[in-house]
């Protein structure tokens, strides 16, 4: 209820369960039971949901709504035809993620596994689709209802997993690589004749600057390199100058590691590392290779002082996870109760086009422009991922920054 009438309709409510408590001064009232009550200008029913403790498999048919809209929790014989609010806690909450499931390769919560994704609705915001014809109807009964407009907004926000490709990795690593792939650009990167292929700061300061985008990095900061985490050291003098370039010119959030998926301690230590580059205070994050799963690594970050988190969304297909396209307080489903931590959902990420959709630059301008409609069609909010690596000049990321132009240019 604070999600859909605090946060999305700016409308104060209160919830009463005695006909004889309703406020005299109440200007609609929705009546949420199987009771008759004559004084209601709303009825929805009940589908049980919210009144259960505990996690269970939930029967879920999805059908369409006048033949047009995915709904579930489906009732009879009241004025919508479905159960929206345990509908829309199901999808917020991630129920169906605490239920048992399979994982993917990289240890995640399959998307293949999510009621949105079988249902063909994972490419639409249908939460925020579904409370605008809820909004429509409290504006038909009363139309002086004070409902807030909302307005689109576009995060645009970039992952540095890999600062540089081939400088400030030291001699070592320099020679590993070189060994693992031969190329003469490594040399003439590191003697200083070419710009490092993964170098794109500058060039994404100035198009922001041209566009006026409002632009988030998030910093991997490992303390050691493994498997997933080949960022430069926190340690480099030169990684601690471009932490620091960016946190005096936009937000900045922190990229946890991989390793910290399991050894949580080190959240906090990356925290603290990044917060020290940065000389601010950090109190947002997104998972590196969005590897999360809950409630475990949620409560992790709060633990570790993380307001804000970033993750909510596939790291192996483009869509809405949690089918909003409006960000929300994260509900700890096993200790039910809504958490101080607020979610910022992504549908969009370059890394999905081009490795799990095989998608050309082209058709990935495509479907940014896609996920940006559905956004501004419900006046939502867009957050799309770009990585500087696939701006840059390495042949393997071809067309990438160009089809990253247009789509802040347009």
């Amino acid at each position: 209820c604070d999600f859909i009438f605090k946060e999305q309709f700016g409308l104060m409510y209160a919830i009463v369960e005695e006909e004889n408590n309703i406020p005299t001064d109440c200007s609609l009232l929705i009546n949420y039971s199987q009771r008759k009550i004559p004084k209601s200008n709303l009825e929805i029913h009940p589908q049980g949901l919210l009144h259960e403790t505990g996690i269970k498999e939930q029967s879920i048919q999805v059908t369409k709504h006048e033949n047009v809209l995915p709904v579930f929790f489906q009732t009879v014989q009241d004025d919508i035809g479905f159960d929206v609010f345990s509908a829309v806690f199901y999808l917020l909450s991630r129920y169906e993620e605490y239920l048992p499931h399979t994982k993917d390769s990289y240890g995640r919560y399959a998307h293949k596994n999510a009621l949105a994704f079988k249902n063909d609705f994972l490419n639409k915001p249908i939460i925020n689709i579904w409370l605008q014809q809820l909004k429509s109807k409290l504006l038909e009964i009363v139309p002086t209802l004070p409902i807030k407009k909302s307005s689109f907004q576009q995060i645009v926000t970039y992952d540095i997993d890999i600062a540089w490709s081939y400088q400030h990795k030291g001699i070592l690593r320099n020679l590993i690589g070189f060994i693992k792939r031969p190329n003469t650009q490594r040399a003439r990167v590191l003697l200083g004749k070419e710009k490092d292929p993964f170098d794109v700061y500058d060039t994404l300061d100035k198009i922001h600057a041209d566009t006026k985008t409002e632009a988030f990095y998030f910093f991997l900061v490992a303390g050691k390199n493994g498997v997933y985490d080949k960022n430069i050291l926190p340690s480099v003098k030169a990684m601690q100058a471009l932490i620091l370039r960016h946190a005096k010119k936009y937000s900045i959030g922190l990229h946890p590691s991989w390793r910290s998926y399991e050894q949580k301690e080190l959240m906090s230590e990356e925290k603290k590392t990044l917060e020290s580059c940065a000389q601010t205070s950090i109190t947002a994050s997104r998972q590196h290779y969005v590897k999360f799963y809950l409630p475990d690594t949620y409560r992790t970050l709060i633990h570790a002082g993380i307001t804000d988190d970033y993750s909510m969304g596939y790291g192996s297909i483009n869509g809405f996870r949690a089918s909003v396209a409006s960000s929300f307080f994260w509900y700890d489903l096993m200790l039910e109760k809504i958490t101080s931590l607020r979610l910022h959902p992504f549908c969009f990420m370059d890394a999905n086009c081009h490795y799990e959709q095989h998608q050309t630059p082209k058709e990935g301008l495509q479907e940014f422009f896609y996920y940006q409609q559905q956004c501004k069609q419900v006046q939502g909010l867009f957050i799309p991922i770009f990585h500087n690596h696939f701006l840059g000049t390495d042949p393997m990321y071809s067309g990438w920054s160009d089809m990253w132009e247009k789509a802040l240019r347009v």
